[in-house]
Order: structure tokens, then sequence, then C-alpha cells
């Protein structure tokens, strides 16, 4: 089950990232460019947020199918804290994809509130320039590539 939901895992997240990117990309464009708000607009921000929460999901499961999870019970979290590769999986990664989550599903929240569409560019922008910061921070790039 760890092998499939592993893969999983590591494929949804390109489509993540991707969208992500696409999603600040386009904020920013539309930020810099004065344009209106659309239709596609409101739907990229919510695919961003539907594909990041699929993304959580899935990683809730691996985290406790994996072998590194193991490693609670047999070094403690004094051990998983020395070691750097435990840490990044068991610690690290986790809360900041969390934290990247929470700024998305902050963002998306936010900018429908928004009745003009300058600031609803603006808030997508900051939100989610953030997460893609966290997000980009703590993949494990040893094993995407």
């Amino acid at each position: 089950m760890y092998e499939t939901v592993s893969f999983i895992h590591s494929w949804w997240a390109y489509l993540v990232v991707l969208v992500l990117i696409i999603t600040v990309i386009l904020s920013f464009v539309g930020l810099a460019s004065k344009k209106d708000y659309g239709a596609t607009d409101f739907r990229l921000a919510l695919f961003t947020l539907i594909t990041t929460h699929i993304q959580l999901l899935i990683g809730i499961v691996l985290y406790f199918v994996a072998p590194y999870f193991q490693a609670f019970g047999q070094v403690g979290m004094g051990g998983v804290m020395k070691d750097s590769t435990l840490r990044l999986y068991l610690v690290e990664h986790p809360l900041m994809m969390i934290l990247a989550v929470i700024l998305i599903t902050i963002g998306y929240s936010k900018h429908k509130k928004k009745l003009t569409s300058r600031p609803k560019f603006k808030t997508l922008a900051i939100f989610y320039t953030i997460a893609l910061i966290f997000m980009l921070s703590r993949i494990p790039w040893s094993a995407w590539f």
C-alpha cells in the first residue's frame, strides 16, 4: 500500500505545483494589467484549492503508512529531530505543506469576498505566492527527480 500511495502522492504533487505556479503567475498578470477578474480566473483558483486539498488527504494517508512513521516509536521525537531525513519527512514537510494548504484556503476564501478585480487578484497573488514558497521550501527534492 505504501508504494501505491507514495506513487500517487509524488505524481499528484507535480500537478499541484504546476497549477499553483500558473495561478500565481496569472494573478500577478491580472494585477499588473488591471484586467477584469473572470470566470476562468475563479475556476483556476478553485482548481488550485481542490488539487491542494486532495494532495493533503493523500499526504495524510501516506504519513501514517510510510516506513518513516515507525521511527517515532523506535527513536522517539528527539531521535527524529537529530536525523535530518526523518525530520524532513516527519516534521518539516508535513508542517509546511499543511501551512501552505491553509494559506491557499484563506486566500481563496478572502478573495471571494472582494467586490472588484484588483483586490481579488491581489489577495490570490499574496496568499498563493506565500503558499508556493512554503511548498517549494520543503519538497524533498532528492526524492522528486
